[in-house]
């Protein structure tokens, strides 16, 4: 490995370090070395800051983190995105379509669902973001107004992932055809295929890869047709 390798490798695990110890210092010093090594702003962001709020997550499902720990985390975070962000919009990114994306009713937990955002809108998505304890009517009011392409449902608890069903029953009602997909924490595979869901994120870079996928069935890339 050369040694500009190695000092990208160990910027990385810094980052990812930052997020998971909630170090904000840490955090604007890394960056700003990743930066000033003309490094890609988008491999920080999806091989430093996603894999540590993933982490982040882990420590939460075992009881290790809490809401306070998860609740500075996720401000270190979005420091380092916001740093890093700046960077990537000095580059022009075609837009690869539209996704509506927001927690549902009576859930509040948005970590992931802002997680999943980043990385959509990185790779060139545009997002209309409904925000936390979204009702099923403003779903379809934006349908309705916005026409997107793709509607992302989160969920992180047992009590709240059933509004999914009724969400994605209303939305078939307007629009049969549009494409749904869902995630969050109680989630399987099975329920989203159950619920007529058209992808399942497991995790940010699973819903990312789920979005690409239904995005190329919409409108299929020219240069890889016959």
């Amino acid at each position: 490995m050369s040694k500009a390798a190695e000092y990208e490798e160990m910027l990385l695990d810094q980052i990812k370090h930052a997020v998971v110890f909630f170090d904000e210092e840490e955090m604007k010093s890394s960056v700003s070395r990743w930066t000033g090594a003309c490094f890609d702003p988008s491999k920080a962001i999806f091989s430093g800051l996603v894999p540590g709020m993933e982490e982040v997550g882990k420590l939460y499902e075992d009881q290790v983190y809490f809401i306070p720990e998860l609740l500075l985390c996720a401000e270190v975070l979005y420091k380092g995105l916001e740093m890093l962000k700046a960077q990537i919009e000095k580059k022009a990114v075609p837009s690869k379509g539209k996704v509506l994306i927001g927690v549902v009713y009576g859930d509040i937990h948005d970590i992931g669902k802002n997680i999943v955002k980043m990385m959509l809108e990185i790779y060139g998505f545009s997002i209309c973001d409904l925000g936390r304890d979204v009702p099923a009517e403003n779903f379809k009011n934006k349908l309705i107004e916005l026409e997107p392409d793709i509607i992302c449902l989160s969920a992180m608890m047992t009590t709240t992932m059933f509004e999914m069903r009724k969400i994605i029953r209303t939305l078939r009602e307007k629009k049969p055809d549009i494409k749904v997909m869902v995630g969050g924490a109680p989630f399987t595979e099975t329920i989203a295929k159950r619920w007529g869901a058209n992808g399942y994120g497991k995790d940010a870079h699973h819903a990312l890869k789920a979005a690409i996928s239904i995005i190329k069935q919409i409108a299929p890339d020219p240069q890889t047709q016959g």
